[in-house]
């Protein structure tokens, strides 16, 4: 192995799209500003990046990560990631900061600070096989009774396709991101006026209540739904196993391009179902091209973040998969040649909410983890379920 002043090493989350899209942009680097430095790019399962990446001993293992924006407020507590804020003054990125919409840089600022470069988007939207939907003459679903009831219509096991998936692999994310859309689609939060959080309200316990019966309908939902992720569930729709599913537009525009897609050129993307009367909403969580604090080659992560930052990068990004965040890939002619939907990123933008931006989230986010996996996997009642959870995060956060 060569010595550690010879690599360059980048921490990335497990995706097919994000190793390839590294390669390729170093590569480009290299030909504009050759560093002489080998690319190492390690990919990892969310848990073990976090860790890896934020945790006691990441040292100087790394030069630039990618970090998922639930975890920047505790980046910021412990000091984990460079402030870019002197570096973006006095060198800003190509077109900064008006090529990104306000909700692309508004995560990583933190009491003046900014702790990376937005690389990957993709709000929560709803992912449907268009093919499906056009021969059964169907309506796409406004209501969540709506979408489990249509679930149940395209759900042909026998043909090896699902009716819906959710991704209820226990990572302390995915279903926490689905309990906040059931949550917020039925016009609840996850604060009282006061600040405090709530599982225990009506909405809430409306929001368990779907999401027990939905994933153990075994006439609607995948049957491998506790062993999906995020990523995984998204290739199970790749795959052709699935009819539609709430899940990030990042992997709606995979399926409609990837060349391994049985479902390319199938997908369809529209707005999250709610409940009646309810608000509709999305969730925007993205992740940044960061610098950890111990970085060796601090300067060259710089400009290697600037380099992924400009649009020829994002663009490339896109198109091998990943989503790029910038304005003019959203609205680029080729991008949405390939990928029809993508000129709709904005608009989805629109209605977006996000996370609490705190430094006990992680925190928060396992008693939420938790919560749904009693609500789906057991048997005890949902008032039950929702009150441990409300005295668990009453004893944390007291």
């Amino acid at each position: 192995m060569k010595d550690r002043n010879d690599r360059f090493r980048v921490a990335v989350r497990r995706f097919a799209p994000f190793e390839v899209a590294m390669a390729k942009q170093w590569a480009a680097f290299e030909l504009e500003a050759p560093t002489g430095l080998q690319l190492e790019v390690v990919p990892m399962d969310m848990q073990q990046l976090s860790e890896a990446t934020l945790g006691p001993e990441a040292g100087n293992n790394w030069d630039a990560a990618l970090v998922n924006t639930d975890f920047v407020a505790t980046a910021h507590q412990c000091g984990a990631l460079l402030d870019l804020s002197d570096l973006i003054r006095s060198e800003p990125p190509e077109g900064y900061p008006d090529a990104w919409t306000p909700s692309m840089l508004r995560l990583q600022m933190i009491d003046g600070a900014v702790l990376g470069l937005p690389y990957h988007d993709g709000p929560e939207c709803l992912i449907y096989r268009r093919d499906l939907f056009e021969a059964a003459r169907e309506l796409l679903p406004d209501t969540w009774e709506d979408f489990r009831r249509l679930a149940r219509t395209f759900h042909r096991p026998e043909k090896g396709l699902y009716g819906t998936v959710f991704a209820a692999y226990p990572d302390g994310h995915n279903s926490v991101y689905d309990f906040c859309i059931q949550l917020w689609t039925r016009g609840g939060e996850l604060t009282r006026a006061n600040g405090k959080f709530c599982f225990d309200s009506p909405q809430a316990m409306e929001a368990l209540a779907f999401l027990r019966k939905t994933i153990n309908d075994g006439s609607a939902a995948h049957p491998a739904c506790r062993e999906l992720d995020s990523v995984k569930s998204g290739l199970a729709f790749a795959a052709g196993e699935v009819a539609m599913m709430v899940n990030w537009f990042g992997f709606a525009a995979m399926a409609e391009s990837h060349h391994d897609s049985k479902v390319r050129g199938k997908v369809g993307v529209a707005s999250i179902p709610h409940a009646p009367g309810s608000p509709g909403t999305s969730l925007n969580i993205y992740w940044l091209l960061s610098i950890p604090f111990g970085a060796v080659h601090k300067e060259t992560a710089w400009q290697f973040l600037r380099h992924c930052a400009s649009a020829k990068m994002d663009k490339l990004l896109t198109l091998e998969g990943g989503i790029g965040c910038r304005r003019s890939t959203w609205a680029d002619s080729e991008v949405n040649t390939v990928i029809p939907f993508y000129n709709r990123m904005e608009q989805l933008h629109a209605q977006t909410r996000e996370m609490p931006r705190m430094a006990e989230w992680p925190q928060v986010a396992e008693i939420i983890d938790r919560m749904v996996l009693a609500a789906i996997n057991t048997g005890a009642t949902i008032k039950s379920i929702a009150g441990d959870a409300q005295a668990e995060v009453q004893k944390v956060l007291r």
